[in-house]
């Protein structure tokens, strides 16, 4: 199991592998799993990916929090600042969060209140390059390793770490796969994570209600576009001047420091507002 950015790609190099079989050999070995079992286990999550997707864009859930139903399909409307493929990849992500706060079955990609960013940005990279399944499966291999090594040295939880361990990460593990899957080199890769991650640095987690809900399935949005932005730098050759490692450590330490209050709790941040109080105590009112 690789300890950092840095390891995960500096052993590609120097194995002279593609990162996805490395990563694909450095699980099979840790595992002690028939590498044919970690495809078959990464097509199923890429299949409910697939049907999440889909069932999403096929319903309308009604959720608790009723201003924020019937929301997703006002996205696939004509672009007006961007154009239909950023337009629609963000209805992908917004439908896939509603979704899930529907109960739907998603993958949690790195968990269930950021599952809509890395399909969303995954399949709609595989349109703008013209890319196959395999090479899709490519790019999710990547994501995860990237998301293992994030959980491992710093969070993924919102309650540990804020909305930047949950939006934060799916993004940073999305702009890597497209990154990679673009042909980008490792150090672009090093630099798509670097740039996502510190794009959304100290984002709190603040649930309205305690509900994953508001503002989380919006923010799954903003999680997209951050993603194809950092990886837009990075192969345009933008670079970071901070390591992506480093920036990891900076979002833990920066995690830890966050009062309770952000950290989903729903006592703080936009939770704490006189709509988000009202909307709680209609809530619970209507449960009782």
């Amino acid at each position: 199991m690789f300890e950092s950015i840095s390891q995960l790609l500096g052993e590609s190099e120097v194995q002279k592998i593609p990162l996805h079989e490395l990563i694909l050999k450095d699980e099979s070995e840790y595992t002690h799993t028939p590498e044919s079992k970690i495809i078959e286990r990464l097509k199923k999550s890429l299949n409910v990916m697939k049907q999440s997707l889909e069932k999403a864009l096929a319903s309308d859930m009604e959720l608790p929090i009723k201003e924020a139903s019937h929301q997703a399909n006002k996205l696939l409307s004509n672009g007006i600042f961007f154009g239909n493929n950023m337009k629609e990849a963000m209805a992908w992500a917004m439908a896939i969060g509603e979704y899930n706060s529907g109960m739907g079955l998603i993958v949690a990609c790195p968990t269930a209140g950021s599952s809509g960013v890395l399909p969303a940005v995954l399949f709609k990279a595989k349109d703008i390059l013209s890319k196959s399944d395999d090479d899709i499966l490519n790019g999710l291999m990547v994501a995860a390793a990237i998301g293992a090594i994030i959980g491992n040295q710093a969070m993924l939880s919102g309650s540990e770490g804020g909305c930047q361990a949950e939006v934060g990460v799916a993004s940073a593990m999305a702009a890597a796969a497209i990154t990679y899957i673009a042909g980008g080199s490792h150090e672009q890769i090093s630099n798509a994570i670097a740039l996502s991650l510190k794009n959304l640095l100290g984002l709190i987690c603040d649930p309205v209600a305690g509900l994953v809900i508001s503002p989380c399935i919006k923010r799954n949005v903003i999680g997209v576009v951050n993603a194809f932005t950092a990886a837009e730098m990075a192969l345009s050759g933008v670079t970071s001047i901070i390591p992506a490692d480093e920036i990891i450590d900076a979002m833990m330490k920066v995690g830890r420091k966050l009062p309770y209050e952000l950290k989903e709790t729903g006592k703080g941040g936009i939770a704490a507002t006189k709509t988000g109080k009202m909307i709680k105590r209609r809530i619970f009112s209507d449960m009782e």
